[in-house]
């Protein structure tokens, strides 16, 4: 383990707060490291494998098509593709897909389109974010977003506003018919776990509606099962008029997409936008498998269930406790927001064979798989608890890459 590391901190860019293990297998919610130590998963490649690691139905996808076929280029058709784009548009209502490489290449794409959608409506205003809020690493996704990820790396460019997040007021003093479009996650991930507020997001709607903005959802984190419900936005019982998603999409394997219907879609042409890799065989083959498992195995509602099992575990277990300030999320989306920056508490639950996270640097998260037992967030939640009644916090230096 420590040739490896020593290895990658020789040759690898410094971008990553990596900590000290190195895992070499796993097997649903159980993962190895190289020394044969079994961890408990609570992250699941921060809500990527959602339904676990090695699954059987994927890894027996990825084995057929990788042996018929891993890539060809988007100027022809491919099976496997098609079959994806059939089944997303089946299973959300939506009509038609973009598929790329990454949740920050879908929102990058949405910006496209919102753009050419502002020009198409003779349209001068702003596409607007969230206090917060994450949308990727990109110059333009950076500009939406969090203030800590933009030191150094301006200009930046125009046509972007903020709005604050779960507050009406600002929300209507901001939104006009000149407007384009509003980017929003349903439950912010890397701002903390905190969910929109009902009346927040129908408002929000209803604005979009009546100014003709493009409502923009992204639910590269929180969608595909992983609230409980297919898309976090269907909690409001409203529709974006664009939806991104990757990270659970793919089942480990890198995929992303942008969903819409056909006529947000047909603004876009040939030569307008594209991907060298996006939606190749290998990728789409891995994805339709794991839909296909989320569907037939009824997974959202398992997720709801044990969702439900976990807040109010970690209601009953941790509220009280010195330095916990407060316990949030929905699904299997789900924080605890600590008063003192909490990235030695995942640190000490590593040792303790569990695998938890810190965001937005005081937030404990949890995205564990959606195969997740409740044997096993008992076992982590009595963890946890000893962990943090043995703090003794001191002031830690923010870090501005803090999801890891």
């Amino acid at each position: 383990m420590d040739e490896i590391r020593q290895i990658s901190d020789r040759y690898h860019f410094n971008v990553y707060r990596r900590l000290p293990v190195v895992f070499s297998r796993g097997k649903g919610s159980k993962i190895w490291d190289m020394q044969g130590r079994k961890y408990i998963d609570f992250l699941a490649g921060i809500s990527v494998n959602s339904l676990g690691h090695n699954h059987p139905e994927v890894v027996k996808a990825i084995r057929q098509q990788a042996a018929k076929l891993i890539h060809i280029s988007n100027i022809y058709y491919s099976e496997p593709q098609t079959r994806l784009a059939e089944l997303l548009c089946r299973i959300s209502g939506y009509e038609k897909v973009f598929f790329c490489n990454s949740g920050l290449e879908a929102n990058e794409a949405a910006i496209k389109i919102a753009r050419r959608f502002g020009a198409k409506h003779n349209k001068s205003g702003n596409i607007f974010s969230f206090t917060n809020c994450f949308h990727g690493r990109s110059i333009s996704s950076i500009t939406m977003g969090s203030e800590k990820y933009k030191k150094g790396f301006g200009p930046f460019p125009s046509g972007f506003g903020k709005i604050s997040f779960n507050d009406i007021g600002d929300l209507r003093d901001k939104i006009n018919r000149d407007s384009i479009a509003i980017f929003v996650e349903p439950v912010q991930g890397e701002g903390g776990i905190i969910p929109a507020a009902p009346e927040f997001m129908r408002e929000l709607a209803r604005l979009c509606r009546e100014n003709n903005v493009l409502l923009i959802c992204d639910e590269i984190q929180c969608g595909i099962g992983r609230t409980g419900k297919f898309f976090a936005f269907e909690h409001f019982n409203i529709r974006p008029d664009l939806v991104t998603v990757a990270k659970s999409l793919g089942g480990g394997i890198p995929i992303g997409a942008v969903i819409t219907d056909k006529k947000i879609a047909d603004l876009i042409e040939p030569g307008d936008h594209g991907s060298t890799f996006g939606g190749n065989p290998l990728a789409c083959a891995s994805s339709h498998a794991v839909l296909s498992v989320i569907q037939n195995e009824n997974l959202t509602e398992r997720v709801r269930v044990t969702g439900n099992y976990f807040l109010n575990a970690l209601k009953s277990g941790l509220s009280g406790l010195p330095g916990v300030k407060e316990i949030r999320g929905i699904g299997l989306m789900l924080g605890v927001e600590m008063e003192y920056p909490c990235r030695p508490l995942v640190e000490k639950m590593l040792e303790k064979g569990f695998l938890i996270n810190c965001t937005s640097e005081k937030t404990l998260r949890f995205l564990p798989p959606f195969i997740i037992s409740t044997r096993e967030i008992d076992a982590m939640l009595r963890a946890l608890k000893m962990c943090i009644l043995s703090m003794k916090p001191e002031p830690v230096e923010s870090a501005a890459h803090s999801i890891y």
